[in-house]
């Protein structure tokens, strides 16, 4: 037996897990809160990295590490953290969804030849939250700093060159890697022109290495393993494998899988990530989940989703005919920027506010599910369906959600699977460096306890709700998916 902690490096607070190695046993956790005001001058996506070394510091005292052989980190993906010849930090890292690069991201795409260019390259069409959109924005908005830039590294990537006491070789894994921009998921390389077109010039990346090897060791002897990104590392946290599905409920939401190639997807739906095992996640994102249910809940005067959901559950599957397709920002998933919502079905017997509530649970999981079907149509395999974030625990969720994506759907215990999925991989360094464990094989920990639903007899219910909303969505968008 061993004892392994993995951290959590979130956009809002640093959360680290202490962890068996043999079984994932959760032995005790940190907790501490990000800076919430950015740097002077600066804007909400400009941090100093330097404060997620303090709140790293901050979870870890009281001697939470005693005894912990190697350290796993996961981090907030796309936070760019821009270096010069020295190692110091050129300007604040750039972080999160910066709506500021949007235009950056645009002027890349057809610098590049269109979409399915950036598709074929890399797996991915640039959006603004890309570390290769960033790198744009800089080069058009700061052309000074952009000059001085001679490294680039993620905020994974960061901590552990700090843990690590800023040595020489830096580090990254496939996972991280592939959220650039310019590395490709298919071919296992970087695309070092594409650095070029963004930023100018080229930079330093760093070294991309497998999913059990250590980045390193610090002088005080704990091994430090690669590292990833938040995905990735709640993936593995999960435990989940071929065959499995998550589906994120989020203010957008997300669907990936777990496949074992790369995916070009030339209409730019699909973002083909690695994950920290060796694997692949395709990821298919949309941008209206929760947020359409916070729209119904504030148009119905309601005070929270629990009051939505079980003003939802007074109805029946079908909402008695109201369809919603909750386009409410534009969709990404399908490809309808420039869209709005539509609500059909309006009757004199469906005018009411449970019908409202049950079709904007309904809508949401039939656009999640059209996400799923993106993959499906891909030849991904999705049996087994992991349903995440707080609105999973909703009712209305949980009684449409089986049959609407006509699969088994679990709902894990809430926990932080990030920092478990972290640890995970801590484990696995530690056992391959000792020569306990296989580099292909990580360690079998205990699955999440979770709840799981069947479709059972409702399956024929929900697939005719599910066609009701696809008619909706051709005689309005016709083509969307073509």
């Amino acid at each position: 037996m061993g004892i392994v902690a993995g951290l959590d490096s979130s956009p809002d607070f640093t959360r680290i897990v202490v962890c068996d190695t043999d079984t994932g046993a959760l032995l005790r956790q940190g907790y501490a809160p990000h800076p919430v005001d950015p740097p002077e001058g600066g804007r909400p996506s400009d941090i100093d990295p330097q404060a997620w070394l303090l709140s790293l510091g901050e979870a870890a005292g009281g001697g939470l590490l005693e005894g912990v052989q190697a350290i796993g980190v996961s981090a907030q993906q796309n936070a760019l953290v821009p270096l010069d010849a020295q190692g110091n930090t050129v300007r604040p890292a750039l972080v999160g969804g910066d709506r500021r690069a949007q235009v950056a991201a645009a002027d890349l795409v057809d610098a590049l030849g269109g979409r399915e260019a950036w598709a074929h390259a890399v797996g991915c069409v640039p959006q603004s939250a890309h570390p290769v959109t960033k790198l744009r924005w800089l080069a058009k908005n700061e052309p000074e700093n952009a000059r001085r830039v001679a490294v680039l590294l993620q905020a994974h990537d960061w901590l552990v060159w700090q843990l690590l006491g800023r040595p020489v070789r830096r580090t990254t894994d496939r996972g991280g890697a592939s959220g650039t921009g310019y590395w490709s998921a298919a071919t296992g390389a970087y695309r070092s022109d594409l650095v070029e077109l963004a930023l100018g010039h080229q930079a330093m990346l760093p070294e991309v290495i497998g999913p059990a090897e250590a980045a390193g060791t610090t002088p005080e002897g704990l091994l430090i393993s690669a590292g990833t990104g938040e995905t990735m590392a709640a993936a593995f946290g999960l435990g989940i494998g071929l065959g499995d599905a998550v589906v994120s409920l989020g203010a957008s939401g997300s669907v990936m899988a777990v496949h074992p190639e790369a995916l070009a997807d030339q209409s730019g739906m699909i973002t083909s990530l690695a994950d920290a095992t060796g694997m692949h996640l395709p990821v298919v994102t949309t941008l209206n989940a929760v947020r359409a249910l916070r729209g119904t809940a504030e148009l119905l005067g309601l005070p929270d989703l629990e009051a939505l959901s079980e003003l939802a559950m007074k109805s029946t599957p079908g909402a008695h005919g109201l369809v919603l397709l909750p386009y409410l920002e534009g969709e990404r998933t399908p490809n309808l920027p420039h869209t709005a919502g539509t609500l059909a079905g309006l009757r004199r017997e469906s005018m009411k506010p449970e019908h409202l509530a049950r079709a904007a649970f309904e809508g949401m999981l039939c656009g999640l599910a059209d996400a799923l079907d993106v993959l499906r149509g891909r030849g991904v395999e999705v049996r087994r369906i992991f349903l995440l974030g707080p609105a999973a625990e909703l009712p209305a969720v949980q009684a449409a959600a089986p049959s609407l994506f006509g699969a088994q759907v679990v709902v894990p215990q809430p926990a932080d699977y990030t920092a478990i999925g972290a640890a995970r991989q801590a484990a696995w360094a530690l056992g391959v460096s000792q020569g306990t464990l296989d580099p292909r094989t990580p360690p079998a920990w205990q699955g999440a306890a979770a709840q799981v639903l069947e479709p059972g007899e409702e399956l024929a219910v929900g697939q005719a709700v599910r066609q009701q909303f696809t008619a909706v969505r051709e005689q309005t968008h016709p083509g969307a998916f073509q």
